[in-house]
């Protein structure tokens, strides 16, 4: 059955906190994306269960819900109406969650931006180069040839030019002009400087000797840091000067003084102090995947999910785009098994729980995240199953420090980043050991899931679906109305309120609800909206007029909780939702949340029964 946009985007506002929780929302290919300002007054727990999400996770400070292609941009129109949310772009959703995030989320965020966009240039090189690199060994003769030649040039272009790509990626992230960013990244591999790779070829290195400073003639070949930080100083002196420098000289004056500042400070500071800083990093990362046996390597293994999760992974970014820039080891990211096996694992227990599940609705989440983990992108997997029962996830992460383990012994390594799983084939060096280590990442994840997980390890059993009821609480010989709120029925004299209780505005029913939710108890059109929205009058087909008022004394609470989903006019049927109350916030206010259904025009009718006297 197709789904149903409107009630889904419904169900997912009333989980929300209101429209003021919400600062902004927009939707990608398969997720809605919101920016919530109070994630403790989001219902994870119902969200989760809504019809048509399949999952949810809190990544970079956004709440994204997994809704589906072709899917989520319904639901997203649908959601704009019924929250009166203004829409926002991805961009400005980013842009939204960035700035409540801690500072080293921030950096890490940015490292993120830097390098993904440039994932198509560096995948396309690391893949040629494995191509070519393997035919060259499969055929001796081709080693020597023009062909070689020539296809190896194409292949290792993005890597000998990385820091250009790399300076102009960072300037289009830190909101400089890309094209001085290029400028800075070319000047790092300019061809008048020694080649960083050929260093040791020297046996003194020439210097400038500009005022009390030597600096050495050298590039930054295979150098990524450096590059960041440098265009990250440009880009702040740029912005700087467009604020300072008269309009008339600024296309003049900005272009010059932000090149030759940011060029000196980076052959005298920069490139020398974080170029080192740099192959600290790098030699660390290669012991720490090394180091005992593959005892690094098991450890982060374990531990590289747990990061995805946390949103901090593209940190990995920058010490593989280095690795693979480094001849000191051999031009290989050795830091890609590890990624491969922690993916690989959280798919075979994403599979085992989409087998063994009897929960349909799991099962329709579970297979296809499975299947997108196999191929690298494990987001759906983690965030919407194994995340959620936690159990899957930590045999996950037993399978990758296993897998991760093997791969250090058995030394392998990849010719490209950003890509993992069965993709991964086409970049890694020694594919036969590949091939175990897959086996071993998902396969122990597969076992220890399928064979120690049960359904009832969830937290929570599934709540029961819940919509307008059946049962009828006020009947005429015109038709009958039913109980707009789930809940325990009360008699009208139990009603706290004078006015009710007496039955002033006509013959009452009470209800103490179970949910904040009011549903259409037929089919008909809204009356009036209250200006506060803590009541609405509605009027069946059949003739009879309805008052259903949330709470009582809550009209001083001046709107505050309270969601009137339909306008004054607007027909409905039944089980339509009408409005949304947060009896948390009535009862914090000092009133009752009891919902009062009166029958207003009760003297038109010859018979009248209430379900309770």
């Amino acid at each position: 059955m197709a789904l149903d946009y409107r009630k889904c985007a419904e169900e997912i506002f009333a989980c929300l906190g209101g429209k003021d929780n919400i600062i902004s929302a927009a939707h990608c290919a398969t997720r809605l994306r919101l920016v919530i300002a109070d994630n403790s007054k989001v219902d994870t727990k119902t969200l989760e269960d809504v019809e048509g999400v399949q999952g949810l996770f809190d990544s970079n400070g956004q709440l994204q819900l997994i809704i589906g292609t072709g899917t989520v941009n319904k639901v997203y129109d649908e959601f704009l109406a019924v929250s009166g949310v203004s829409a926002a772009t991805k961009e400005e959703v980013k842009a939204a969650a960035a700035a409540r995030q801690p500072l080293p989320k921030r950096l890490v965020k940015a490292l993120g931006d830097v390098f993904v966009p440039i994932l198509p240039a560096i995948v396309a090189s690391g893949l040629m180069m494995g191509i070519v690199e393997s035919l060259a060994k499969a055929v001796e003769s081709f080693g020597g040839s023009d062909w070689f030649s020539y296809l190896d040039m194409i292949a290792n272009a993005a890597f000998v030019f990385l820091p250009g790509i790399i300076a102009t990626s960072a300037a289009r992230v830190f909101g400089g002009n890309i094209y001085l960013g290029a400028v800075i990244g070319l000047l790092m591999i300019h061809p008048n400087l020694i080649n960083a790779w050929n260093v040791g070829n020297y046996d003194v290195i020439p210097t400038w000797k500009l005022g009390f400073l030597d600096v050495p003639q050298v590039g930054y070949q295979g150098h990524v840091i450096p590059v960041i930080i440098a265009v990250w100083l440009m880009c702040t002196i740029e912005k700087w000067l467009h604020k300072h420098v008269l309009e008339m000289i600024d296309l003049f004056v900005t272009p010059l003084v932000t090149v030759f500042v940011t060029a000196f400070l980076t052959f005298t500071i920069i490139g020398p102090v974080f170029s080192t800083a740099e192959t600290y990093v790098l030699k660390f990362a290669s012991w720490l995947i090394t180091v005992g046996y593959g005892i690094g390597s098991l450890a982060m293994g374990a531990v590289y999910p747990i990061t995805v999760v946390m949103g901090l992974h593209h940190m990995y970014n920058a010490i593989e785009a280095g690795l693979l820039s480094s001849k000191e080891f051999g031009n290989l990211n050795i830091w890609m098994p590890i990624a491969s096996a922690a993916n690989f694992a959280q798919f075979g227990a994403c599979l085992a729980v989409g087998l063994k599940t009897k929960n349909p609705k799991t099962k329709a989440v579970a297979i296809p995240s499975s299947l997108s983990a196999a191929l690298g992108i494990t987001e759906p997997a983690i965030f919407g199953v194994n995340f959620r029962y936690m159990k899957p996830f930590v045999f996950g992460m037993i399978g990758g420090a296993l897998g991760a383990m093997f791969g250090s012994w058995m030394g392998l390594g990849a010719t490209s980043y950003g890509v993992t799983g069965i993709p991964g084939y086409l970049i890694i060096n020694k594919p036969f050991a590949y091939t175990i280590l897959l086996a071993i990442s998902g396969g122990v994840a597969f076992a220890l899931t399928f064979f120690f997980w049960k359904e009832e390890d969830k937290k929570d059993e599934e709540p029961v679906e819940k919509g307008v009821s059946d049962e009828v609480i006020i009947t005429t010989e015109k038709g009958e109305v039913l109980a707009p709120v789930n809940g325990k029925i009360i008699a009208a004299k139990d009603i706290p309120d004078a006015a009710f209780s007496g039955e002033m505005m006509g013959p009452s029913v009470g209800i103490e609800p179970d949910e904040g939710i009011v549903y259409a108890p037929f089919d008909g059109e809204v009356l009036m909206v209250f200006p506060t929205f803590h009541a609405i009058g509605i009027k069946a087909e059949s003739g009879m007029e309805i008052l259903i008022h949330v709470g009582v004394d809550t009209v001083t609470m001046n709107g505050e909780g309270f969601e009137v989903l339909l306008d004054a006019g607007d027909k409905f049927v039944k089980g339509d939702k009408l409005m949304i109350f947060d009896s948390a916030k009535i009862k914090a206010a000092g009133h009752p949340d009891t919902v009062i259904v009166a029958l207003t025009n009760g003297p038109e009718f010859n018979e009248v029964k209430k379900a309770v006297e």
